[in-house]
Formats: C-alpha cells, sequence, structure tokens
C-alpha cells in the first residue's frame, strides 16, 4: 500500500527531483540499490513497469527507510520552495502511517497502476477516488486529521503544491484534484481581556476603543416642551412646524484649487461621487422641509443634485455667483408643504463699486405654508427664507457689512407686510463670521457703530493687529447711489409713491392759457402773417399771473446716520456656540485644522430678557418657536475624526438642522 501510494505520488514530480541534480541522483540510486534487502520493497516494485524513473522512485524510498525522513527533506529544502513544499506534501502519509504497508495485494496492483497513472497524468480521475477504495484508516486516539486543499503552482502543471504556512481547514464543494492530510490546528483558547490593578482602586479595565461611526454622533436636542414667556408650552396650541437645513457643501472646483487645506484627507473620499453619495445620504437621512445650500457647484447642480433632490419631493431655486464663478446658492422647498410666492435672487456686486466688487451672492424666497385641510378655514403667515454666502476675505470686513446691508434690505423688501410689519424670517449661511464679532452682533441685535473700527475686527476671522497699516472703516460705508439707507431698507421702500398722485383735467390746464408765461413772445419765433404776428389778449376776469403749484416730486432723502447702521429684523440665533456638557464652544467648520464657527441659522424671535444672555428658548408671542436643534460638535470630537472632510462627512462644514413653529390662527 504504502509503496504504490509513493509511486503514484512521486511520478508525476519525477522531472523536479532530475533538476535537482542528474548526477547527484544517479550516484544516490546506485548507492541505495546496492544496500537494498527488503524483499516487501522489491516483490512491489517486481510487478511494476521498470524504467528510469521507477529506479529513482525505488532509491528515494529506500533512502527514507534507512536515512530517516528528515535527511530526505533537509535534502529537498536545498532545492526551490516548490520542490520542499512537494517533498512534505508526498512524504507526509508514509511519516504519520508506517504499518500498513502490505494494505493492498500484489496481484492486483500490476492492472490498476497502469489506469490510475494515465488518468493521474490526464488529471481525469482525482486522488480521493484511489484511496477511497482501500480499506479505511482504523480510528486511533490522538491529533484530529483535516483534509486541507493543495494549490498548484503556476510554472508546473504536473506538480502539486501544498501551501506553507497555516492549513486551511474549511470544506470544499468540488474535489480536488490531489488531496494533502495534516493535522488540523487545535483551537486557541481566547485569552481574558487584561486588567491592569492598581492599589486602592481594585481591576481597571483597559479603555474600549470608540467605533469610528459613534466619533461624529450628533444628538438631537429637543425644545419643544419649553414654556414660552406666557407659561405656555409650544404644543398647546394649533402649529405649523417645519425643519430646516443649511449646508455648506464644499465644492468640487473650489476644493480642488485649495487643495493643500485637504492634505491630511485620503484622496478617494475627496472624489465627488464619493462625497455626492454621502450628501444624499444626509439628506435623506434627516429630511428637511427646506434646504439653504451654499458652495453649490452649477454643472453638479443641473446635473446630480437638482434631479436628486426632485425625486425625493424638492422644488429647488439656484443662484450662481456672478462674474466667472461656477458655485452658488440653492434653495429647496418641499411643494407638500409650502407654495411659492416670490422667488428674488440677490447679487452683491455693483459695476463701479470698489465697496462691492466682489461675486458672491444671495436668495430670497417668500414661502406660504400649507395648512392640513382637517384644522379648517385657518391661516398661517407667510414665511420668508435667505441664504447667502458672504465674502471670506478676513481683511475686507467693509465688503461683508455691505453684503449683508444689500441682504438685509431684501428682506426687509420681501417679508414686509402691508401693515409695515415683517412675517417670520429664517436666515441662514455661511457668514464667515465668528461668534460676538461685529458682524454676528450686528444681525442679532440689529445695530452696529462701525465708524474707525479696522475691517479686519469686522468678522473676527483673524487677528490682524499686528500690523503696520490696517483699513479703517470710514461713514457713510457706501454711497447714497446704493439706494440703501443706513436702516437696511431700500429707499422705495422708506418713501413709498403716494397712491393718491395728481391728476391734470382739462379745466385745470386751459387755467395757464393767458397766463403770462403763455402771453410771451418765445425768442426766435418766425413771424408768421395770421399766426404768431398777434399777441394773444387775456379775457376779462383771467388773472394775469396764475399761482403755479409745484407738481413735481422731490428727490427722497436718504436718512443717514454718523457712523452707525441698523435693521428691524429682530433676529435670534438658533445655536449658542457652546456646548455646556463638553466645556467647549461649537465648531461647524474646520480651515487648517482649526474649528471655528462661520455658519449659522437665525429667525425672527426676540428672546425673553430675564438676564441670561445664553438662555435662546424662550421667545415672546406670535413669532417663530424653536423646537428643536441638532447639536454641533467641539473640535476635539473632529479632531478624533481626522477633522473635515472625513469618510462620514464629505463637506469641510457641518450641516444646520433646527425645526421651528408658526402658530395658526383663525382667519
Amino acid at each position: 500500500m504504502i509503496a504504490s501510494c509513493l509511486c503514484y505520488l512521486l511520478l508525476p514530480a519525477a522531472r523536479l527531483f532530475r533538476a535537482l541534480s542528474d548526477a547527484f541522483f544517479t550516484c544516490r540510486k546506485n548507492v541505495l540499490l546496492a544496500k537494498s534487502s527488503s524483499s516487501q520493497v522489491e516483490g512491489n516494485f517486481a510487478m511494476a513497469p521498470r524504467g528510469p524513473d521507477q529506479e529513482e522512485c525505488e532509491g528515494l524510498l529506500q533512502q527514507w527507510r534507512e536515512e530517516g525522513s528528515s535527511q530526505v527533506l533537509s535534502t529537498v529544502s536545498d532545492g526551490p520552495l516548490v520542490d520542499k513544499g512537494l517533498a512534505e506534501s508526498s512524504l507526509a502519509l508514509l511519516m504519520d502511517n508506517p504499518g500498513e504497508q502490505d494494505a493492498a495485494p500484489e496481484d492486483t496492483w500490476s492492472s490498476r497502476q497502469l489506469s490510475d497513472l494515465r488518468a493521474a497524468e490526464n488529471l481525469e480521475e482525482p486522488f480521493p477516488e484511489v484511496l477511497g477504495e482501500e480499506e479505511p484508516l482504523p480510528e486511533v486516539e490522538g491529533p484530529m486529521w483535516a483534509a486541507v486543499p493543495v494549490q498548484t503552482g503556476r510554472q508546473y502543471t504536473d506538480c502539486a503544491v501544498l501551501p506553507m504556512g497555516a492549513l486551511a481547514t474549511e470544506q470544499w464543494d468540488e474535489d480536488p484534484a490531489v488531496v494533502a492530510w495534516s493535522i488540523a490546528p487545535e483551537p486557541v483558547p481566547q485569552e481574558e481581556a487584561p486588567v491592569w490593578p492598581f492599589e486602592g482602586l481594585g481591576q481597571l479595565q483597559p479603555p474600549v476603543e470608540i467605533p469610528y461611526h459613534e466619533i461624529l454622533w450628533r444628538e438631537w436636542e429637543d425644545f419643544s416642551t419649553q414654556p414660552d414667556v406666557q407659561g405656555l408650552e409650544a404644543g398647546d396650541g394649533p402649529q405649523f412646524q417645519f425643519t430646516l437645513m443649511s449646508y455648506n457643501i464644499l465644492a468640487q472646483d473650489l476644493m480642488q484649487q485649495s487643495s493643500e487645506l485637504y492634505l491630511h484627507c485620503h484622496p478617494d473620499i475627496l472624489n465627488w461621487s464619493y462625497r455626492f453619495a454621502n450628501l444624499m445620504q444626509e439628506f435623506q437621512h434627516w429630511d428637511p422641509d427646506i434646504l439653504c445650500l451654499q458652495e453649490v457647484q452649477e454643472d453638479h447642480y443641473w446635473e446630480q443634485l437638482e434631479p436628486s433632490l426632485r425625486m425625493m419631493g424638492f422644488t429647488c431655486f439656484y443662484k450662481r455667483r456672478t462674474g466667472c464663478k461656477t458655485d452658488g446658492c440653492a434653495v429647496c422647498y418641499k411643494p407638500t408643504r409650502f407654495r411659492l410666492l416670490c422667488a428674488s435672487p440677490v447679487e452683491y456686486f455693483r459695476p463701479g463699486l470698489e465697496l462691492l466688487n466682489r461675486d458672491n451672492v444671495g436668495l430670497v424666497l417668500l414661502l406660504q405654508p400649507l395648512v392640513p385641510e382637517g384644522l379648517g378655514q385657518v391661516s398661517v403667515a407667510p414665511l420668508c427664507v435667505a441664504n447667502t454666502h458672504v465674502l471670506y476675505n478676513p481683511r475686507r470686513g467693509d465688503v461683508k457689512l455691505a453684503q449683508m446691508a444689500i441682504l438685509l434690505a431684501e428682506v426687509d423688501k420681501v417679508a414686509r407686510l402691508s401693515d409695515g410689519s415683517h412675517c417670520p424670517i429664517v436666515l441662514c449661511g455661511d457668514l464667515n463670521s465668528v461668534p460676538d464679532s461685529p458682524l454676528y452682533n450686528f444681525i442679532r441685535d440689529g445695530e452696529l457703530q462701525y465708524h474707525g473700527m479696522p475691517a479686519w475686527k469686522v468678522s473676527g476671522q483673524e487677528d490682524f493687529s499686528h500690523q503696520l497699516y490696517q483699513r479703517k472703516l470710514q461713514a457713510p460705508l457706501w454711497p447714497s447711489s446704493l439706494g440703501i439707507t443706513d436702516y437696511c431698507q431700500y429707499v422705495t421702500s422708506c418713501h413709498p409713491t403716494s397712491s393718491e398722485r395728481r391728476k391734470y383735467s382739462r379745466d385745470f390746464l386751459l387755467r395757464f392759457r393767458f397766463c403770462s408765461m403763455a402771453c410771451r413772445r418765445p425768442v426766435g419765433l418766425v413771424l408768421l402773417e395770421g399766426v404768431t404776428d398777434t399777441k394773444p389778449e387775456r379775457p376779462a376776469g383771467w388773472a394775469e399771473s396764475v399761482i403755479e403749484e409745484d407738481t413735481s416730486e422731490s428727490e427722497p432723502d436718504v436718512p443717514r446716520t454718523a457712523g452707525t447702521i441698523q435693521h428691524c429684523l429682530h433676529l435670534t440665533s438658533v445655536y449658542t456656540h457652546f456646548l455646556p456638557q463638553h466645556g467647549r464652544p461649537e465648531v461647524t467648520t474646520m480651515p487648517l485644522g482649526l474649528g471655528t464657527t462661520v455658519d449659522y441659522i437665525f429667525f425672527s424671535a426676540e428672546s425673553c430678557e430675564n438676564g441670561n444672555r445664553t438662555d435662546r428658548r424662550l421667545y415672546q408671542d406670535g413669532t417663530l418657536k424653536l423646537l428643536g436643534r441638532l447639536s454641533l460638535l467641539s473640535e476635539e470630537i473632529l479632531w478624533a475624526a481626522n477633522g473635515l472632510p472625513n469618510p462620514f462627512c464629505s463637506s469641510d462644514h457641518l450641516c444646520l438642522l433646527a425645526s421651528f413653529g408658526m402658530e395658526i390662527a383663525a382667519p
């Protein structure tokens, strides 16, 4: 049995062993044949055809029996790794089963050997069938045995190579051409988690690593149960509730132009296809009713964003930046919740004005909330939504203030009601200004004294106080030709045209027929007999002169103040810009690894004067009510996630999300 198996296994690989050294094998063969005295070996091999390959196999068998398998393996180890693996796989059965040499009778070997060898050469009959006809191995106590498939080397089609290292023990579906046997690896007992003993503390477990996807976990802060100024909870009366998201999604063109800001990111997560899928997943997850986006690249908007958002149920409006810029702002809303009343794009560029020579834009929409029919005849005030992206340059605070004044003037015009008041307003976007900066305080408090202020100080982004030359703001900040007052209102809004315009009737005009001006001969009048040669006579009763009223409308006087700008929209920030549970400021972006807040959602609601400026959950009755918001993160948490962007947040800004409630009143 052993001799037949050895011959069967080694015969296809004879030329591999000859490749080691023809002279070496010839010499060893002669020595082994001279020493051979085993009748069992001679009897078994006498039935098989003799040849050079058979003699080499016979010599190799005798060498193993006399010198031991260790010497054979050491000899093979001098050759290539493939030969070594072949030798180990071929001799594995012989080394572990020395007592089964007479398992097959001699009279059946000769015929079976020839057919099996021919089938093995053509790989038509798998080797397990040859072994399957023999007697099963007796069960013995010891290590478990497992069949492992043997890989075939690419350079040797006739050879089977046993993979070195850990042996696979799994089962396979189809039978391999060659099967080797090996001891299955014993299961390694799982080690218990190490503990760190300290005196007085017992056993302290090592810190558990937080899953990466949980690092950027953001909580929803619910304010719906907070009482208002009147002591009533927000849910006591019927309300129209909606959610609004503001998000700077990072235009791909801008990212590639400033690639040095994103060296910490893997290139794959900066690919637009990857980022687009992440952004859409974020939109679907939070599912806002109104979506305000900044840095929306124009081609991406029309080709991917707008069709995808339309499939999600949004109606979108887009305004590209002026000039050669390729990005802009977008406002999207769900027509099932709102009806569009008007849309007003805002351009900050003004030709000929050095103060307004930048290409930033904004977008203002007036939406009418749609109340469910089940509530009967009720009404809800319109909602004004403004979205913008202000200039980034930290040194040009004067430009930022002028751009914000134009946006506030447009909001004032769109949101103004017939009685002079304003409907609820939500103003959001990337303002490129930090909290408590002069620009931020101007939006929140409604007033700013800017005269003599350094321009870099307006946004608070960077400190340029060390520079010798500093641009300072002078009054007036913008010229009167802009048509905007220091109250951030259009001039026509301050001085509306009177509806009772003077009407010139025929009788009124005839009063001037014989006035002194009409009876005076014009200079250069051509004399025509019977036409221009006579002077009209004034009829009796006509006065020589008629009191002429000033019918020309004087140019409206643009109210200007001495170095102060104001607005009357009463805006308040959704976020407090501080994380009390962490004792750290909130962060919406991380340029160059430094966390800061530049993105905001302001809404028209006056905070209650209770001495606590950080508490913005109490509001006056009849305005927008903040029902909830998505918490922001600290700089330390974003550092743990490798900053922004990262594999889960595909922009260099965090999204802002808030829920509001509007009162529903009877008509």
